[in-house]
């Protein structure tokens, strides 16, 4: 099966990749850097051709409202365009649990109009909601830091492993069409504030995390629940801390 995966040199688009040809598929990475820029239209067409699947696990390379939003809107209008044209019969995006309980965020907005285009194109579609990964400990922390503190509400979170979220993908990818959203999440939850401080002290930050239940999260406001997925996610194997302890 010939899959091409849009954003494919990227953190889970690699993995993605690797994890699709060592199943014995045609992984094609498609990226700015291999000649594909869904932005313009660049290369899709050819990139596309006699593909079966799709996979956008793309982002944005600016996270200001309008960059964003005008990123997600014109890159899937695009690509879905450019893959009907090509025959291709499933259509696989990355997206991120709690997208539409953050709405008060320029990127979640983005992310959620992408969800909406996909859904109303006709397509057969799988949407796979992450929660965040354990990579983005370190970002989540800097969009946080005022001086050397670092402000963080006391709500939970379930991060997981980029490998886990790549692993998902690649069993979406070559499954049948879902057409709705699946859900994949690290196998424990801890305190958003808790979680970021033991990752820094971790790799030796010496930033104060400072518990604010006030704080915003990407410009958004959090209830307890609103970073957790669901009951029925699927919920990887690797733990955070067993993480840490490899990439010290």
């Amino acid at each position: 099966m010939k899959v091409v995966v849009i954003g494919g040199t990227g953190l889970i688009g690699s993995k993605l990749v690797d994890k699709l040809r060592a199943q014995g598929h045609e992984a094609v990475p498609a990226a700015p850097g291999t000649g594909v820029d869904t932005l313009t239209g660049e290369g899709l067409a050819e990139a596309l051709r006699g593909a079966s699947v799709v996979v956008d696990v793309s982002n944005s390379p600016s996270f200001a409202d309008d960059d964003v939003m005008e990123f997600f809107r014109t890159s899937t209008t695009n690509l879905l365009k450019a893959e009907a044209e090509a025959g291709a019969t499933h259509h696989v995006a990355l997206s991120v649990v709690g997208t539409d309980r953050l709405q008060e965020s320029g990127y979640f907005r983005a992310k959620l109009a992408q969800e909406e285009l996909i859904r109303a194109s006709g397509t057969a579609y799988s949407i796979v909601h992450a929660t965040q990964f354990f990579e983005f400990v370190q970002g989540i922390a800097d969009a946080a830091t005022d001086g050397d503190t670092v402000r963080l509400a006391p709500v939970r979170i379930q991060p997981v492993h980029s490998d886990d979220v790549a692993a998902a993908v690649a069993r979406t990818a070559v499954g049948a069409p879902v057409n709705g959203v699946v859900e994949v999440a690290g196998p424990e939850a801890f305190r958003l504030d808790e979680m970021v401080r033991e990752g820094l002290a971790a790799k030796g930050d010496p930033r104060t995390v400072v518990t604010d239940p006030g704080a915003r999260y990407w410009g958004a406001a959090l209830r307890e629940s609103t970073l957790l997925p669901g009951p029925d996610a699927h919920l990887a194997g690797t733990r955070f801390a067993d993480w840490l302890a490899r990439h010290k």
